[in-house]
């Protein structure tokens, strides 16, 4: 019986791959954040105080913004799991899925977002639900299984702390105006999404940044 095995070229080789793939997770997020600031004096009436994000998606312009959302759904995804499977040597089979499936739930429902626009309310409620809400656990959760890792331990346990923050963001952000008024914004809605949504995406650019530097210190002295 003949039996398949990796080389320690090909190791190396998606070891590399996989330290590349985590910068989607880092440059996705700063690209959706930069164009929905770029894109928004190109649609009339538009507020960033008063409206979400998501408003950009419709209207003039709208299929500039829906790629931001695909785009960064694909990548923040795709970065997530490459560092999890990068961690096979820290952290146990369980765990590294676990975090990778629970972690990826949030790019996952953006995604969904650029889908089902604000022109199908109900569907894009759901993505927006699934983007932001399992969060609050979901940090928690991976940040303890990371404080395993001991290069990743005060990482983890940042992301505990951020279970508590991204629910007092919600909270704000639901509270600012009537419920009625969601779909439509209004008081500082705008600019209470946007503090959500840039906390939520900093905890991935952090993820893919930490795990490039990591991984390319570890290659940089591991024997050729």
């Amino acid at each position: 019986m003949v039996y398949s095995r990796t080389t320690p070229r090909q190791r190396a080789w998606a070891q590399d791959a996989g330290r590349w793939l985590a910068l989607g997770a880092v440059v996705a997020p700063i690209l959706f954040m930069l164009g929905a600031f770029l894109l928004a004096p190109t649609h009339p009436g538009y507020s960033i105080v008063r409206q979400q994000v998501s408003a950009l998606a419709v209207g003039p312009h709208g299929e500039l913004m829906r790629s931001l959302f695909l785009l960064y759904g694909v990548l923040v995804t795709v970065g997530t799991m490459a560092v999890f499977v990068g961690l096979r040597d820290e952290l146990g089979t369980i765990s590294r899925w676990t975090c990778a499936a629970l972690l990826s739930l949030s790019p996952l429902g953006v995604l969904w977002c650029g889908v089902f626009t604000m022109d199908q309310w109900t569907l894009h409620l759901i993505g927006v639900q699934v983007a932001f809400t399992p969060i609050v656990l979901t940090l928690p959760i991976a940040g303890l299984l990371l404080r395993r890792a001991p290069n990743w331990r005060r990482f983890g346990t940042l992301m505990i702390l951020g279970g508590p923050l991204t629910l007092g963001l919600i909270i704000g952000l639901v509270t600012s105006i009537p419920q009625s008024q969601m779909l439509t914004g209004g008081g500082t809605f705008g600019l209470w999404q946007r503090a959500l949504g840039g906390e939520v995406f900093t905890w991935f650019v952090a993820l893919g940044w930490l795990y490039f530097r990591h991984s390319r210190r570890a290659a940089a002295g591991s024997p050729k």
